[in-house]
């Protein structure tokens, strides 16, 4: 089995400043980097546009045709949402990453899961107020295809109309053998995306701008409901 070292060396020397597998040709090699802790010095940046660039024109394509074709499309999809009424619950969801949690790589160390919780609905003031949700106390949240139970964080960090749950919970689903992070399990924000909603240019799913509904989880319309 080749050693890494002997394959980093390999690859010094077949790289464009290398030595190549002449034993005594000058070039850059593995020996050359350990006498040189501080790096080596090969001289300015060379310019290598427009030649690595493979587009007909040599230039960048900033607006390709089948993007800047779509933009009407998506400028009506955007006035007919305007238009569309909503009734006095309904937000739209995106996600976010939570600092301390990177999606789910921290939520079965028992030092990182302790303070205040982390999987949060964000809700502007203005939206809070208007729908009686308190911070700190739970939200019903659903969607054309789940529905949820989550701590309301009232913020002016998301705009009004708009409300984020953070990626990487529900620790809860049968199966799930992280033991602290089952302690924590959160809200999924899977259980309230639609898989309905594909982009239609690209074919992919629709994760960001969900339409949801948002309400106090002691309202009466919501009680025998399971916090899943």
């Amino acid at each position: 089995m080749i050693e890494v070292v002997t394959l980093l060396d390999l690859g010094l020397r077949t790289g464009p400043h290398g030595s190549g597998l002449a034993p005594f040709r000058d070039g850059l090699k593995l020996a050359t980097l350990e006498r040189s802790p501080h790096g080596v010095d090969f001289g300015p940046l060379q310019r290598r546009l427009p030649q690595r660039l493979f587009t007909p024109d040599k230039r960048i394509e900033l607006a390709p045709e089948v993007l800047a074709s779509d933009l009407s499309r998506l400028a009506q999809r955007m006035e007919e949402m305007r238009a569309m009424p909503r009734d006095n619950g309904e937000l739209l969801l995106i996600g976010r990453r939570h600092l301390r949690s990177n999606n789910s790589w921290m939520h079965n160390y028992p030092r990182l899961m302790g303070g205040r919780p982390r999987c949060t609905l964000l809700v502007n003031p203005r939206d809070a107020a208007r729908l009686s949700l308190a911070d700190g106390a739970n939200a019903f949240v659903q969607s054309r295809v789940g529905r949820v139970v989550v701590p309301v964080e009232v913020s002016d960090e998301v705009m009004p109309g708009v409300v984020s749950l953070p990626h990487g919970w529900g620790h809860h689903r049968e199966g799930v053998r992280l033991a602290t992070a089952r302690q924590h399990p959160g809200a999924s924000i899977n259980d309230l995306t639609d898989d309905g909603a594909v982009d239609e240019l690209v074919g992919t799913a629709i994760l960001s701008g969900v339409p949801v509904r948002v309400q106090p989880a002691e309202s009466p319309m919501n009680q025998g409901l399971d916090e899943e």
